[in-house]
């Protein structure tokens, strides 16, 4: 919709004539501006569900923290000996001590190429050998090895893509008569492995050292376990990092047990959430409430809150997060409190698996998800279904707009087209009426100079 009136009038009312225009287009405006407030509530209320939906997303993340702790998550290792050996707990471990004694780090096969091969000071412009391919062996299996450059650098970055179980590098070995770059090529497993790189005309690396595999021993036993990594599996969902070597028979201790560091961190994470969520909803209510007040949506979403965490066992030690140590003030606000929960860990994990849940279809976490899932879910959650409504709405509107904005400037092209035409007719008998008086004036001068 044009700003201003397309109106250049010429006769002596064309300032009355633009001010009538203005008025008649400020009347005609008054239903747009009513349409443009209610788009701009509707879009309002769109932003106020998205923040709400973020909080309601929220707490959907502290109740998979939830999960996690009820799974891997819930897990913390101890090492008695850390500068032995570092271990993780993950998916699949259970509770348990193990015993480990490192009696070997283990070690990889090194290379390095040549001293009789070309000196090499520069290795981005200069290379160990002028052979445009190469043959990689490692341990029978051969890769052939193209550069991209007759680099060092370039051979490199080749021998590093070839996909064998060898890893590249450039080593300075000159002192301070200047750089004497060599290729360096080392095992990726700890075991004794033969590597060669050849070109036309022959055998391009020494060996250095050969490697030997890692080994321990578990659990008191006399075997001798080996492996080509430092990093094993010990048991299921229980991984380890080798270190440094053992003391001749002295064994570190690995020890796998709940943390109740994680599950006080998870279920006061919960409670943050579970506020912020009843928070953003309490922003609409009341008279000076938000976008939302007066919404049923607002109720709908408080119920299904308290719905959330209202959650019964039906038999167990644990029955409402009341027992877990979660308190609700005054104000329908969560807490914790943490030496209630430290009393419900002393007497044992497994009642507090029980009331989480121990399956897929059983406990809080099910119970408190499901409820979630009916606000949020993307094709039938209420959030989703009236987040969709008011889109539809404000398409709607803005329809209403555009063609309400089309029929006012319909209204003052016509308005400007019928007193642009009542101007000019003004105008042109305004002309007319000058031109008759001066004729007068002009006759009127002539008759007194001409009388007697």
């Amino acid at each position: 919709m044009a700003e201003n009136t397309l109106f250049t009038g010429t006769s002596r009312y064309a300032a009355d004539f633009q001010g009538l225009i203005e008025r008649a287009v400020a009347i005609a405006s008054l239903p747009l501006k009513q349409l443009q407030s209610v788009r701009n509530s509707l879009q309002a209320q769109s932003s106020a569900l998205a923040k709400v939906r973020e909080a309601l997303e929220a707490l959907g993340s502290a109740l998979d923290g939830l999960e996690r702790i009820r799974g891997a998550g819930g897990y913390m290792t101890a090492v008695s000996n850390g500068a032995v050996l570092s271990a993780s707990a993950g998916p699949g471990a259970t509770l348990g001590v193990w015993s480990v004694e490192v009696t070997s780090l283990g070690a990889w096969t090194s290379t390095l190429s040549k001293d009789t091969l070309p000196k090499v000071t520069d290795p981005n412009a200069e290379s160990i050998s002028t052979a445009a391919s190469f043959t990689l062996t490692v341990n029978g299996e051969a890769a052939r090895i193209t550069p991209m450059a007759g680099t060092l650098a370039a051979l490199v970055e080749a021998i590093n893509r070839s996909g064998l179980d060898v890893e590249a590098s450039v080593v300075n070995v000159g002192g301070s008569s200047g750089p004497d770059y060599r290729l360096a090529i080392r095992s990726t497993k700890l075991a004794a492995v033969s590597i060669q790189l050849a070109d036309d005309a022959g055998e391009l690396l020494d060996t250095l050292a050969m490697g030997a595999p890692a080994a321990y021993k578990v659990n008191g036993m006399a075997t001798v376990i080996e492996s080509d990594s430092r990093t094993v599996t010990l048991a299921p969902g229980l991984t380890i990092t080798l270190l440094g070597k053992s003391d001749p028979g002295v064994a570190a201790t690995v020890t796998v047990s709940r943390s109740s560091t994680a599950l006080n961190s998870a279920l006061a994470a919960f409670a943050s959430a579970y506020n912020a969520a009843v928070e953003a909803l309490d922003a609409h209510r009341g008279q000076a409430g938000g976008a939302l007040a007066g919404q049923s949506i607002v109720r709908t979403l408080s119920e299904a809150l308290r719905q959330a965490v209202s959650y019964q066992a039906g038999s167990g030690q644990l029955r409402t997060l009341t027992d877990l140590g979660l308190r609700f003030d005054d104000k329908g606000k969560l807490s914790l409190d943490s030496a209630a929960l430290d009393g419900v860990i002393s007497g044992g994990w497994q009642a507090l698996l029980d009331f989480l849940g121990t399956g897929s279809d059983t406990g809080f976490l099910t119970w408190a998800r499901s409820v979630t899932e009916t606000l949020l879910d993307s094709d039938k959650g209420v959030l989703s279904l009236a987040t969709k409504s008011l889109r539809d709405e404000i398409a709607a509107q803005d329809g209403r707009i555009e063609a309400e904005q089309e029929r006012i400037e319909r209204v003052r092209e016509d308005l400007v087209s019928r007193i642009s035409a009542a101007d000019a007719m003004i105008a042109a008998m305004e002309q007319k009426a000058l031109y008759i008086t001066n004729l007068f004036e002009s006759m009127r001068i002539a008759a007194k100079m001409y009388s007697p």
